[in-house]
């Protein structure tokens, strides 16, 4: 099933979230099959953003020639992670589900975003706006789509979507 995000001349936004709430009596288990890890390399944060289940531990492995901190001021995980330097690991847990947003007390440029979820139907948006989500049928879901440049509250908007073979679009307004 595909979900394409596009903003308001119908560009498509990449990096947006789209998640789908679970079905009634769904027991998929809430787990990914990319790896829950944020690597930082040539002073930015690997991915940009990153999609991880509620309650998931991340890794942050420092692949970089420099030290680096890293730090979050968001709701759902404040905490701050000591320097550390190249090849050393640090991880951190997720307990509250939302946008995280991190940075680096070293270098100012650096941002990332962390997106905890509560539901297994949740991918990334590739660079033509399209979020591929197997595992669910045909039917009518509740959508939240997620973006750091999304206007609106929390960078968040939901949506009931008629979801079949064809790819659903989501416009939304990004500046």
């Amino acid at each position: 099933m595909a979900v394409q995000v596009i903003d308001a001349r119908g560009l498509p936004v990449r990096d947006a979230v789209v998640e789908i709430a679970p079905p009634v009596g769904d027991s998929r288990p809430l787990a990914f099959p990319w790896r829950n890890a944020m690597a930082q390399r040539d002073q930015t944060f690997v991915p940009g953003t990153l999609i991880v289940p509620l309650g998931s531990n991340v890794a942050f492995p420092n692949l970089d020639t420099v030290r680096h901190s890293i730090y979050s001021f968001s709701r759902p995980a404040r905490f701050k992670i000591d320097l550390y330097s190249r090849d050393q690991t640090r991880s951190q847990r997720f307990a509250i589900a939302g946008t995280v947003v991190l940075g680096c007390n070293i270098h100012d440029q650096m941002r990332g975003y962390i997106r905890v979820v509560s539901t297994p139907y949740a991918a990334r948006t590739d660079t033509n706006g399209y979020a591929h989500i197997a595992g669910l049928g045909a039917g009518r879901y509740a959508v939240t789509v997620w973006h750091p440049r999304i206007r609106a509250n929390d960078g968040e908007v939901r949506q009931t979507l008629a979801l079949g073979a064809a790819a659903a679009q989501i416009r939304v307004t990004a500046g």
